[in-house]
C-alpha cells in the first residue's frame, strides 16, 4: 500500500462515525423504569453490599473477571519511539480491539502522563480493583523491566508486558519445532541474538527456559557484543554477556557456523553473505517490522537449507504477537490467577509448538489458498485464522496456573470450559479475514461494472493494494479519471473499460464478438442483431459477458442501479448451473455468536415447497464451503404445527419434509419461529424433539422475499452488525451484486467473496 494512501485510509478508519475504535455497550437490559432501578439506585445497593461482605464476589456480580487493562506511557510505541501518552491511544485502543475478538476480553486503555517509575507503579497500583489483569505495552527500557517486576510483585492480579514476552512466547514456540525438524539439540546450538532491548532480553531468557545455553548465546545491541569487557551496560543486558570471544568479534565473524539468528534490531542489517556463513539447516528468524533484518526471498536464495521466519504475514512462519496474548490472558482470567508466571508463559510456547504438529482445520487451509499445510520448514507456528488457538492455548495456560498455585478459581469441567471458550466468539467469526487471506493465493479478475462511482474505485484501490484481486473498471473513461484525480487515488495502471466508447480496434473487435454471442444466445427469444449490439453497450452487459467469455473471472455490480440490472444480464448470459432450477441469494450477518446466513433475500419473490428446498440445498453449500456445518430452521410464524392451516406455515412445513428426506443427515428442522430457531434453550425446554438439539440455528431459510429481505436490513441496522451480501448462487460463473449504497468495506467483502468464488470454479 502506498504511504499516502495508507496514512489517509488509517486517518478516516480513526476518525470516521465515532472517533476511535473502541466503545462500552450495556451487557444488561435497559428497557424499562424496572430494569434500571435494578442497574442503579436502589438495586445496586445489593451486589455493593454482597461485595463488601466478600470481597471476592466482585468476580461475580461486576465486569472485572473480563476486564484487562491496556497501559503505556507512550515512550517506545511501535516502530514511533516516544511520541507521549496522547499519540500512543490509537495504539493501545487497538490491543483493546485484539483482545476482544481474538478472546472475547473487554479492555480500557489508561495512557499515563509519566515517565516517573515510582509514579507509572502507584497509578496502576490503585487502579487494581478495577481490573482482572494489566497488559502494560510500549513502554521503554530498562524502564519496562522495573515497571513490570515491581507490579507483579505488588498486585494480585496477572501482569504482563506484551512487548516483552508475547514475541518471547511465539518465537520460542517457532524454534523448539524449528529446532525439532532439523535434528538440532537445544543444547548445543549456537545462538545469534541481534538486539538487545526488552524483547530481546526476554526472548533470550525463554530460549534458555527452553534448554539453550548461555554460554552459546551471543548478543548484540548497537555497540557491539554484550561483553564482560564493556563498562556501558545498561538495565538486563549484562545477563547475557558472553565473554568467550573478543569483545571486537563483529556480526558477521559471530555468525560464522551459527545455527540460530534472531533479529530484533531493524531492517537489512543481515546480509546473503553473511547467511552463507551460517551452519547446515541454519534457522533464521527475522523479526524487525516492517523490514526484516533480511528479506525471506534473500534469505532462502542464499540458503534453501534454512528455516525462515519473519514478523510479517505474506510470508511463511509469522511470528505475531496475537497468537499469544489474548489466550493467556484468557486463561489466566478465567481461573482468576493472581499472577502470570513462567510456567504460564511455557505452557503457552509448548502449547502454541505442539498445536504446529497437528492437522490444520480446512478452513486454515482455504484460507491460504488449500495448500494443505503441515508441519514442515514453511509451517512451523500456528497461523492466526486458526480457530483451534483459543480452545488450546487458554487451557494450557489455565493449567500452568493451577498447578503452580497461582489459581483462585480452579477449573475442574475443562471439556465444558473447552465449549464455553468456543462459544464466546463462534468459531466460525473468521469469516471475513478468511476470505480476505484466501482471495490473496491467487489473483482473480474481477470486473467493476459502476467504476463511476467515488466508492467503488475507492474499494478498487484497496483491493488493488491488498492484492484481493486484480480490479478492471467499466465506465466513462474521463469521468472515471476525474473521479480517480478528485479523490487522489493510487489507480496507476489498471484497466478501464468505456462499452460505448471502445478505446481502439482491440476493443471495438471485442464488443462485436461479445454481440455475436449475445445474439447467438438470444435470438430465439426474439432479440435481433441490431438489439444485441446496442444492449452489448451497457456496462452490466458488457461485464458478464466478459466473464462468461473468459476475459475476467468474477463481476461485481449493483452499487448504483437497481438489483434487476446486474442479475438479468446474468441470468440471460451465463445463467444457473447445470440441475438448479432457481438461482437464489444469501446475506452473511456477523453476529457475536458467528455468521448468520439468511435465504432468499434478493432474488424470488413466489415460492413452492420444491423451490424452498432447492433454495436450502443452495444455501448449505455455501455455508459449507466456509468449514462450517450448516444449522438450518425453516422459520415462519408457526412452531411444528402450532398453525395447522396458515400458507406460510404449511409451506414451510412441507420444504422442510422435502429437505429432511433428501438428507435425513442433515441438521434442519421447522417450521419454527425465528426466536426458537436463536433460542436453544428455549426451544429445548418446549420441543426437545428439534435436531438442532443445543445449539443455535446459523442458516434460516425463510417463505419469500418479502420475509427474508426485511429481516436481515432490520437485523442489520438496528443491530449494527457487519453484512456480507447478496451472494448469488447458482450460477455457472461469479456474478454478485452490491446493495445500493453499499460502503467501500462492504464492497471490499464482496470481492473477496466473488474472488474465492472464481477459485472455486
Amino acid at each position: 500500500m502506498k504511504k499516502n494512501s495508507l496514512r489517509e485510509d488509517a486517518l478516516f478508519y480513526h476518525s470516521k462515525d465515532r472517533p476511535g475504535k473502541i466503545e462500552v455497550i450495556p451487557t444488561k437490559e435497559t428497557a424499562n423504569q424496572r430494569d434500571l432501578s435494578l442497574a442503579y439506585s436502589p438495586g445496586v445497593a445489593e451486589p455493593c453490599l454482597a461485595i463488601e461482605k466478600d470481597v471476592s464476589d466482585v468476580y461475580k456480580y461486576t465486569a472485572k473477571g473480563n476486564l484487562v487493562a491496556v497501559i503505556s506511557n507512550g515512550t517506545a510505541v511501535l516502530g514511533l519511539g516516544d511520541i507521549g501518552p496522547e499519540a500512543s491511544k490509537p495504539v493501545m485502543e487497538g490491543k483493546g480491539l485484539l483482545f476482544k475478538i481474538y478472546a472475547d476480553i473487554d479492555c480500557f486503555d489508561l495512557e499515563l502522563n509519566t515517565k516517573n517509575v515510582d509514579e507509572f507503579v502507584r497509578t496502576v497500583k490503585i487502579l487494581e480493583p478495577t481490573f482482572g489483569g494489566v497488559n502494560l505495552e510500549d513502554i521503554s527500557a530498562p524502564d519496562c523491566f522495573e515497571i513490570e517486576e515491581r507490579l507483579k510483585k505488588e498486585l494480585d492480579i496477572p501482569v504482563m508486558h506484551d512487548d516483552q514476552h508475547g514475541t518471547a512466547i511465539i518465537s520460542g514456540a517457532a524454534l523448539l519445532n524449528a529446532i525439532e525438524l532439523v535434528n538440532k539439540d537445544i543444547s548445543k546450538v549456537k545462538i545469534v541474538v541481534n538486539g538487545a532491548g526488552a524483547s530481546a532480553i526476554s526472548c533470550t531468557r525463554i530460549y534458555v527456559s527452553l534448554g539453550a545455553q548461555k554460554e552459546n548465546i551471543f548478543m548484540y545491541d548497537s555497540k557491539g557484543l554484550i561483553h564482560p569487557g564493556r563498562d556501558n551496560l545498561d538495565g538486563k543486558k549484562p545477563e547475557f554477556v558472553n565473554g568467550t570471544v573478543p569483545a571486537d568479534t563483529s556480526l558477521a565473524d559471530i555468525l560464522v557456523g551459527a545455527d540460530v539468528f534472531i533479529g530484533l534490531s531493524r531492517g537489512n542489517v543481515l546480509s546473503q553473505d553473511m547467511v552463507k556463513t551460517m551452519a547446515k539447516d541454519c534457522i533464521i528468524f527475522a523479526m524487525a517490522n516492517p523490514d526484516p533484518e533480511i528479506s525471506y526471498d534473500d534469505a532462502k536464495a542464499a540458503r534453501e537449507d534454512s528455516i525462515m521466519a519473519t514478523g510479517r504475514s505474506d510470508f511463511p512462519n509469522q511470528v505475531n504477537n496475537v497468537l499469544g496474548f489474548p489466550f493467556i490472558f484468557r486463561g489466566a482470567l478465567d481461573v482468576r490467577a493472581t499472577e502470570i508466571n513462567e510456567e504460564m508463559k511455557l505452557a503457552a510456547v509448548y502449547a502454541l509448538a505442539d498445536l504446529a504438529k497437528k492437522p490444520v482445520p480446512d478452513i486454515v487451509n482455504m484460507a491460504y489458498g488449500n495448500v494443505n499445510l503441515r508441519f514442515g520448514k514453511d509451517y512451523i507456528i500456528p497461523k492466526p485464522v486458526d480457530p483451534r488457538l483459543i480452545t488450546t492455548v487458554a487451557p494450557a495456560v489455565a493449567k500452568a496456573a493451577m498447578e503452580t498455585g497461582v489459581a483462585r478459581n480452579p477449573i475442574a469441567d475443562w471439556e465444558t470450559y473447552e465449549l464455553e471458550l468456543a462459544r464466546r466468539l463462534g468459531n466460525d467469526n473468521t469469516i471475513s479475514r478468511i476470505l480476505e487471506t484466501k482471495a490473496k493465493q491467487e489473483l482473480k479478475r474481477v470486473v467493476f461494472v459502476d467504476a463511476e462511482n467515488a466508492s467503488v474505485l475507492k474499494a478498487a484501490q484497496v483491493v488493488l493494494e491488498e492484492r484481493i484481486a486484480q480490479p478492471i473498471l467499466l465506465g466513462g473513461r474521463q469521468k472515471v479519471e476525474s473521479i480517480i484525480r478528485e479523490y487522489g487515488l493510487s489507480l496507476n495502471g489498471i484497466r478501464i473499460i468505456d462499452p460505448k466508447q471502445p478505446a481502439d480496434e482491440a476493443e471495438e473487435q471485442k464488443l462485436n464478438e461479445y454481440s455475436s454471442i449475445f445474439y447467438e444466445k438470444r435470438k430465439r427469444k426474439g432479440m435481433t442483431r441490431l438489439e444485441a449490439a446496442d444492449i452489448m453497450r451497457s456496462r452490466s452487459y458488457y461485464g458478464v459477458m466478459m466473464v462468461e467469455a473468459g476475459d475476467a473471472d468474477a463481476l461485481i455490480g449493483g452499487v448504483t442501479k437497481k438489483y434487476p440490472y446486474t442479475v438479468r444480464p446474468a441470468l440471460q448470459i451465463i445463467g444457473p448451473r447445470e440441475g438448479i432450477r432457481k438461482v437464489a441469494s444469501t446475506h452473511i450477518l456477523i453476529t457475536r455468536f458467528g455468521p448468520l446466513f439468511l435465504a432468499d433475500t434478493s432474488i424470488n419473490h413466489h415460492l413452492n415447497a420444491e423451490d424452498i428446498a432447492d433454495i436450502t440445498e443452495l444455501v448449505a453449500e455455501k455455508v459449507e464451503s466456509f468449514d462450517i456445518q450448516p444449522r438450518i430452521a425453516m422459520v415462519t410464524y408457526s412452531n411444528f404445527g402450532s398453525v395447522p392451516h396458515g400458507e406460510s406455515a404449511v409451506l414451510m412445513r412441507k420444504a422442510t419434509s422435502l429437505v429432511q428426506e433428501k438428507h435425513p443427515d442433515w441438521i434442519v428442522d421447522g417450521e419454527m419461529q425465528a426466536n426458537m430457531a436463536l433460542n436453544p434453550a428455549v426451544r429445548e425446554h418446549f420441543y426437545p424433539f428439534s435436531k438442532l438439539g443445543t445449539k443455535r440455528a446459523n442458516t434460516l431459510i425463510f417463505p419469500n422475499l418479502s420475509s427474508a429481505n426485511i429481516a436481515y436490513n432490520l437485523l442489520a441496522h438496528t443491530a449494527n452488525m457487519d453484512i456480507i451480501g447478496p451472494i448469488l448462487l447458482g450460477l455457472k460463473k461469479p456474478v454478485h451484486i452490491l446493495q445500493l449504497g453499499a460502503s467501500v468495506r462492504q464492497i471490499v467483502d464482496m470481492v473477496g467473496i466473488a474472488a474465492v468464488d472464481a477459485q472455486g470454479r
